[in-house]
């Protein structure tokens, strides 16, 4: 599968923009000990993920979703359905279960600690995000996983969305940020009706993240930095990104990725 990278479009070409929130799931009891779930372990949310789970809702109660797509694991169904039932734009919307969407797999290090994690990955001279553990799926597999889900979404919304909200272009695919980033719940997604929520796992949105940053070429947003975005995201923590894609032919195409902003977890801070 390959993806265009950002490019000026010529006037006139029709376009359809909108946004990606990504939301990693709230806490489980694996996470407030310090051990590594993975795909075998599909454990609930623990009370204070369940509290995650209502702040993050509370927080997005008002921002348009007109697409849901989760993870098939435990943890990240209980996070969407609480996020959804706060949210009026979602109470006709059926979320997609999608097991593309799935943790990293970590091998024989799942139900182990974190922090022996990390060691071993310190020993390999990598980072801990990086490090594939014995029978784990290495970094290259997960965004596999990553890029066919990008391109099962960019092709459903398109499908659902284009009749209605394909317009023509008369400037570049995501142009710069019209909306500023005000630390508001709807930053940059205001006016924007087409918008699409992910609940999944803290590793997976790290690949995710790297494969838009690196070969997407997605934007980093203002006041970051790649090494705060390609750091873990919190329970419940919030990334946006603004797409436009254009169809050629019968295939819906990617032509342009900004980030607003990353790991926002402003919601669940007491």
């Amino acid at each position: 599968m390959r993806y265009s990278s950002v490019v000026h479009l010529q006037q006139s070409m029709k376009a359809l923009t909108f946004g990606l929130t990504l939301v990693r799931h709230g806490e489980t009891q694996y996470n407030k000990e310090g051990l590594l779930q993975g795909q075998l372990i599909d454990a609930p949310l623990s009370e204070s993920g369940l509290q995650q789970a209502e702040a993050a809702g509370c927080y997005l109660k008002h921002v348009l979703f007109s697409n849901v797509f989760v993870s098939d694991m435990l943890r990240a169904r209980q996070t969407a359905e609480t996020i959804m039932k706060h949210n009026t734009s979602c109470l006709g919307l059926q979320a997609v279960w999608d097991p593309l969407l799935k943790e990293k797999s970590f091998g024989t290090a799942e139900g182990g600690r974190v922090q022996d994690l990390r060691e071993m990955a310190k020993a390999a001279g990598q980072t801990f995000l990086d490090f594939t553990p014995p029978e784990g799926e290495t970094q290259e597999q997960v965004k596999e996983r990553v890029k066919e889900f990008v391109e099962k979404m960019l092709q459903k919304i398109g499908a659902e969305h284009w009749q209605d909200r394909g317009v023509e272009e008369t400037s570049p695919p995501v142009p710069a940020e019209t909306n500023p980033v005000e630390g508001t719940a709807d930053d940059g997604v205001r006016g924007v009706p087409v918008h699409t929520l992910v609940v999944t796992h803290g590793a997976l949105m790290y690949v995710a993240l790297r494969f838009f940053v690196d070969e997407l070429h997605c934007s980093v947003p203002p006041g970051s930095s790649k090494e705060h975005m390609f750091s873990l995201s919190p329970n419940t923590g919030l990334c946006r990104f603004i797409i436009t894609v254009r169809k050629e032919e019968h295939m819906f195409k990617l032509s342009g990725i900004r980030c607003v902003f990353v790991h926002r977890g402003d919601h669940v801070q007491q």
